[in-house]
């Protein structure tokens, strides 16, 4: 299997309001998260000797396996969209909510007891989970069949009630919601649809801390990346990014490339038939990057790609394996990055477009040159670990 692309018109007429995504929500949204005990910002990874490689000016890795003790970035979504549904029940401002405000006994007795649920691949239903944990209250986890059993003992670890369904993703996240609405739980889901988009919308706005934290820590380094390459699943986080550096960037923003698993190219499909619908993968999404196994395109997430991303990018697994394995045993004198097979697809897609002579033309379409300076999101470590090791030590699924 190859590389698939398609482009996108720069210059297109944008139709859908970004502001969600700006700086000043990024301050606040930031300072919601640095009330945690466990914050600290993840580490920006320079690579300058891959740089060297590959003949481009600069590599940044955004490097979120470091987030909360949580081996992954999900948490900041579910937490925010969390911690802004209980400000709304307590009819508390969302600027003066704070993680101690949210875990007194005050806070827990005004608002009895709740039950959070989720559909998941791993990363988010285990973000929902501690922060359900940290509330103390009850979460609800489902898993589409084939999930990994590290992953959802994980999950276990933070108190839920979770479980593997013989579902694929998006049918699991629908008995998630039927089950939240037959047992008047509340549906803390990282996609959108018609009738649901208020959580999703607050979920996209948690994960500004991550984009916020990246582009200030390029200003601390006086750099502006010319090319950003962000993996998807439903694209709720792939559209943060983009809605986030369109709104501080503007018409000067990075060359924006959207990359996915093939066996689960939702966001490429409807790219690709551009006609204004969605278009669905069906079936097992059998896929070793299980963070993207997603085959519906979230609403919301959809919109701001289609008026703001430049390319579309679907990948064979093979691609994320190199990723994992460059990060994982870097060029002397760069630093390791531990990232799981979600984490390195971008990473491993550059690697090949630049080093194989049958993508020059996607080279040049991507205007990727010795200047370029690209950033990349590594958005989970080893969160499955035996398969981390199956892939880095054995060289499962080499090119």
């Amino acid at each position: 299997m190859k590389l698939k692309l398609v482009k996108f018109d720069r210059k297109k007429e944008k139709k859908f309001d970004i502001d969600f995504l700006n700086a000043d929500v990024a301050k606040k949204v930031s300072a919601f998260h640095r009330s945690f005990p466990q914050y600290k910002p993840t580490p920006l990874a320079v690579l300058d000797n891959l740089s060297k490689e590959w003949n481009v000016s600069k590599i940044f890795v955004k490097d979120e396996s470091y987030r909360f003790g949580l081996n992954a970035f999900k948490a900041l979504g579910g937490s925010y969209a969390i911690g802004q549904y209980l400000a709304e029940r307590l009819n508390i401002h969302p600027a003066e909510l704070t993680y101690d405000m949210l875990v007194s006994s005050e806070v827990r007795e005004a608002l009895g007891e709740i039950t959070f649920i989720t559909a998941t691949d791993g990363n988010h239903g285990r973000g929902v989970a501690w922060t359900a944990n940290q509330l103390k209250q009850k979460s609800v986890v489902y898993m589409p069949k084939g999930s990994s059993v590290e992953r959802l003992n994980h999950i276990k670890s933070e108190g839920a009630d979770a479980s593997i369904t013989e579902l694929n993703y998006d049918d699991t996240v629908r008995l998630a919601a039927e089950d939240a609405e037959g047992n008047h739980w509340v549906l803390v889901q990282d996609t959108a649809w018609e009738h649901y988009e208020e959580i999703p919308k607050k979920i996209m706005q948690g994960y500004i801390t991550m984009v916020s934290e990246a582009y200030e820590q390029l200003k601390e380094l006086d750099e502006k990346p010319t090319h950003v390459f962000i993996q998807a699943g439903v694209g709720s986080m792939a559209a943060t990014v983009q809605g986030f550096f369109a709104n501080v960037y503007g018409e000067d923003r990075p060359i924006t490339v959207i990359v996915e698993p093939d066996k689960a190219d939702c966001i490429f499909q409807t790219a690709k038939a551009n006609d204004g619908k969605l278009h669905y993968v069906k079936g097992d999404l059998d896929t070793i990057m299980a963070g993207l196994a997603c085959g519906e395109p979230s609403t919301l997430g959809w919109q701001i790609l289609n008026d703001y991303a430049d390319a579309f990018l679907s990948c064979p697994d093979k691609i994320a394996a190199q990723g994992m394995r460059i990060l994982a045993a870097p060029l002397k004198g760069d630093p390791q990055v531990i990232s799981g097979e979600s984490g390195a697809v971008g990473i491993g897609a550059v690697n090949e477009i630049l080093k194989s002579s049958e993508y020059v033309d996607l080279k040049k379409q991507l205007r990727i040159n010795p200047d370029s300076k690209i950033l990349f999101f590594s958005t989970e470590g080893d969160t499955d670990a035996a398969h981390f090791k199956k892939v880095v030590w054995d060289g499962a699924y080499s090119i």
